[in-house]
């Protein structure tokens, strides 16, 4: 994983240090809010519902055992309320679809001292808010996956390097979101950003990228369109600045729900294209310059492997190994580009905690884990689990005691109880419903193992409100709060892809009705399960049936539950 110079400790650390003036003279009255609030934001803190939120950046997924130590101590002794509801309390973190840790309750007057603690683990929230260019994200197999083309962390790395404080890019019109690939299988979700990145080689075998700009979720669902088919990779940030420039000067600054980059691509189509490779070709005559060889070496030479050679590999499973052992095995075991290693998922989806949630004491044994079988070093995954790269085939079984014990062994990833969430109206401000009770009722329902791998792979998407931090649009089953008439409720939609290999071309979820009650809708997944099951051909998945199917059949389906809801209230 990256290491730290000492330019970017230093950075890192004036930084905090320059956060903490700004809010003592804030808290001294010197500072008024909304000269204070853009310079919070820039550093990852958000006021949410009850308290101050802060978001932390682990840049590409990738942290180490001491960093997710430190990520434990500010949870440990910062985000804690002495009474409450388990989300009230706090003492935990919760990981995103995007890379960044957040937590809930900290007090704003304790946040320079996080920051000056983050800071010593190589840690921050810099550009994790705002209207800037955000954490770059990717594949949290980056660099160990089988199909991968070329490791997308040296270019990620370039790209935090060139956009952090950027002074033309630090007050778009809307927050701008960067995700790249460098494997043939996209697991970086490009299609759904502001700006989608895919490495590839040409017919000569140079590197370079497939430019994707506009995707995006919210009340408008947009999947990106490709702007240029191969940008050789020395000119990757001129192109870049060439997008962001065009829109920065087009963008909508009066409206903000059409302030995103994703409407101005949809409102000019070709001739946003135009503008963009104009913008570029300008550039390029006034001297911009390309990224060296040596530049990239750099950054690359900090990237280095804990190991080099392949290792013994795993004998043959014995016929009598316990069931949940071969199950986890197959689903929380996965394929390594290394002979003898394999990536191994830290299941975070467990009975009686949210998606994503991680308490101080957990994120402690994770970090145990991972300097015990992963060279000390875990990714954060885009469906809120925590992955152990390095771990050698032969101490898999080991791994599973231990992982068990500790709670990270749940044999269900890709699976319906292996769902995306996120933390809904029981802390965010913007939520209009909560999404956390409606994931548990839901787990609660399912939590029979061997019903769960009967049904196969689902994926399951719930988002408290149109900011769709929880992916909805992406679920082969999404769920989504909306606001009725002062009441929650929530809208489902069916077969979303992420544009993985899997799930086939990025798309949004079909609505199949009106909204449903939030006691419904454990029925009316329930429902769309069952009608899987009776009406499945040999080998479809959920998603499959539900494609073949169409949208009609489940509506029906769907609302059968309301009547029968409707009847049971008469």
């Amino acid at each position: 994983m990256y290491q730290y110079t000492d330019f970017d400790r230093q950075f890192i650390r004036a930084r905090a240090a320059q956060y903490r003036d700004q809010l003592e003279r804030h808290l001294a009255g010197q500072l008024p809010d909304e000269l204070f609030r853009p310079l919070r934001l820039q550093n990852g803190w958000y006021v949410q519902r009850h308290a101050p939120m802060a978001r932390i950046a682990v840049p590409y997924g990738e942290l180490s055992s001491r960093q997710l130590r430190a990520l434990a101590r500010v949870a440990r002794e910062f985000d804690l309320q002495d009474a409450g509801t388990p989300a009230e309390r706090g003492g935990f973190g919760h990981f995103t679809t995007r890379h960044n840790c957040q937590f809930n309750w900290i007090p704003l007057e304790r946040s320079a001292d996080v920051m000056e603690l983050l800071a010593e683990a190589d840690l921050h929230g810099v550009q994790t808010s705002g209207n800037c260019i955000r954490n770059v994200t990717t594949d949290a197999l980056a660099g160990i996956a089988p199909d991968e083309i070329v490791d997308p962390r040296p270019y990620a790395e370039l790209l935090r390097q060139w956009s952090t404080l950027h002074p033309e890019f630090a007050f778009l019109p809307r927050k701008f979101k960067v995700a790249i690939t460098g494997a043939t299988d996209d697991r970086a979700v490009i299609a759904w950003h502001d700006v989608g990145l895919q490495l590839l080689r040409d017919e000569r075998g140079d590197v370079g990228f497939r430019v994707l700009v506009g995707g995006g979720m919210g009340r408008t669902p947009v999947i990106a369109t490709e702007v240029a088919a191969f940008v050789p990779w020395q000119r990757i940030l001129v192109f870049l600045e060439a997008v962001v420039r065009v829109y920065n000067l087009h963008g909508r600054r009066d409206n903000l729900y059409k302030a995103r980059i994703k409407i101005l691509v949809k409102a000019l189509g070709e001739q946003f294209i135009r503008e963009v490779h104009a913008e570029y070709e300008a550039l390029l005559a006034d001297g911009a310059p390309e990224l060296p060889q040596a530049e990239l070496d750099r950054v690359a030479a900090h990237f280095v492997a804990p190991v080099s050679e392949a290792a013994p590999a795993l004998h043959a499973v014995d016929a009598d190994a316990p069931k949940a052992y071969t199950r986890w095995l197959e689903r929380n075991v996965h394929a390594h580009r290394l002979a003898g290693y394999r990536a191994v998922t830290l299941s975070l989806k467990r009975a009686g905690q949210a998606p994503g949630d991680v308490t101080a004491d957990q994120m402690d044994r994770a970090a145990e884990l991972a300097e015990r079988f992963s060279h000390g070093e875990l990714r954060v995954t885009h469906d809120q689990n925590l992955l152990l790269p390095w771990v050698a085939e032969h101490e898999l079984r080991a791994l599973w005691l231990a992982a068990r014990e500790d709670g990270f062994a749940t044999p269900n990833i890709g699976l319906l109880t292996d769902m995306i969430a996120c933390p809904g109206g029981d802390l965010c401000s913007l939520a209009n419903a909560r999404s956390l009770p409606v994931a548990a009722a839901i787990r609660e329902r399912f939590e029979d193992l061997d019903a769960l791998y009967d049904l196969g792979d689902i994926d399951l998407h719930i988002s408290g409100c149109m900011n769709s931090c929880g992916h909805h649009h992406t679920g082969h089953i999404g769920i989504l709060g909306v606001d009725k008439d002062g009441s929650e409720w929530f809208q489902v939609t069916v077969a979303g892809s992420d544009g993985s290999l899997a799930n086939g071309p990025a798309a949004a979820g079909k609505v199949i009705g009106p909204s449903f009650a939030a006691d419904e809708v454990p029925d009316v997944v329930e429902a769309l399960v069952e009608l899987y099951r009776a009406e499945r051909q040999a080998g479809e998945r959920f998603v499959d049936t539900v494609r073949r199917l169409g949208v009609a059949p489940l509506r029906a389906a769907a609302d059968a539950v309301r009547r029968s809801t409707a009847a049971a209230e008469a």
